[in-house]
């Protein structure tokens, strides 16, 4: 089976076909119905390396991630995969998991595949590994911060617009004494979010305590592993803020191993709003970074950069906005009049 059996039966050029089945927008809407009606009834499948080799297109995007066990990626890849299909696109997703390595073998295989552009969503950069990419002209979009290069788009997230909000509402409650478990020091995502911290705890009047910051590793055990230094010390923290979701959560169950209670004895906030974060117990006060903006942003970038290299070549940067969710993790501290009146 292949597009001359279903030119004779649709009645039409094997041109038309080929344009249908690539979705060419002249193509008549009458005949394209056509194709499409034998191809359904055929139950044909084209084959989309062939039609790369005739057409010299791939429609294909490379998507790279840092780890698919954090629900962040998942939802970002569903996202951007939704897109892309709408636009006729396919995509070939790699997960670095932080290793250099793993980074080589997915540059490796984007580029066997003939990808035509590649979303680097690790909030961290190899930039040696991804010179491949740039000596063969594809285009890349990155988050926070990437190469100063034709063709390389960056997707600029405002840490410090959900993080004043966030600390704003500690503060607005009475907290003074608020932790942070940051991200690891070496990703660049990491050092914004902690920079956007200590600058809000200073808007609001509150000098950040070095010792109640602690980093993490953006993951459960992180998360509970930072909770424990924090409990250890000598003055325990009224709220503790987090760098992601998937740390908060570790806050909260090393909080409740421990015996204490949030928000009654300390409130907790995460970052990111991954959807398991609506349904803990509480539901998790967090930071909303839309995996959709993201997934729209870096697809929008590429297209730009595929279909119209002209007009994109001034747009490189795309903002991300951040937005506080108010859930049950948060409330008074403990010991406080309105805490005790609450209760």
């Amino acid at each position: 089976m292949d597009i001359r059996t279903i030119a004779r039966l649709a009645n039409v050029s094997i041109a038309t076909v080929s344009r249908t089945i690539n979705r060419v927008s002249t193509v008549n809407p009458k005949m394209a119905k056509r194709v499409w009606d034998v191809i359904e009834k055929l139950d044909f499948v084209p084959n989309t390396q062939a039609r790369a080799l005739v057409s010299g297109r791939s429609k294909l995007f490379g998507l790279i991630v840092s780890e698919i066990t954090n629900p962040f990626f998942p939802e970002l890849i569903q996202g951007f995969e939704d897109i892309a299909v709408e636009h006729g696109y396919e995509i070939l997703v790699s997960s670095t998991n932080h290793d250099p390595k793993r980074m080589s073998h997915c540059i490796r295989r984007m580029l066997e595949r003939k990808v035509e552009g590649v979303a680097i969503m690790t909030f961290g950069i190899e930039e040696p590994l991804l010179d491949q990419l740039a000596k063969r002209k594809v285009p890349m979009v990155f988050i926070d911060v990437g190469p100063d290069r034709p063709g390389i788009a960056v997707l600029k997230v405002d840490y410090h617009h959900g993080i004043r909000q966030a600390v704003q509402h500690l503060a607005a409650l009475g907290h003074r004494h608020i932790a942070f478990v940051s991200g690891p020091a070496r990703l660049h995502s990491a050092q914004s979010r902690l920079a956007a911290f200590i600058k809000s705890m200073k808007e609001c009047g509150i000098t950040p305590d070095k010792s109640q910051i602690v980093e993490g590793d953006h993951t459960l055990e992180g998360g509970a592993a930072a909770m424990e230094k924090l409990l250890a010390q000598e003055e325990m923290a009224t709220a503790v803020l987090c760098s992601n979701d998937m740390t908060a959560i570790g806050v909260l169950h090393k909080l409740y191993r421990t015996g204490l209670r949030v928000p009654d004895d300390i409130s907790v906030i995460g970052f990111d709003d991954i959807h398991i974060a609506e349904v803990m117990m509480p539901p998790l006060t967090t930071i909303l970074m839309s995996r959709f903006d993201i997934a729209k942003a870096a697809f929008s970038a590429l297209q730009s950069q595929v279909e119209s290299p002209e007009e994109s070549r001034g747009l490189r940067e795309f903002d991300i906005p951040t937005d506080l969710i108010v859930r049950e993790s948060t409330s008074f501290p403990r010991g406080t009049m309105t805490h005790l009146r609450k209760k």
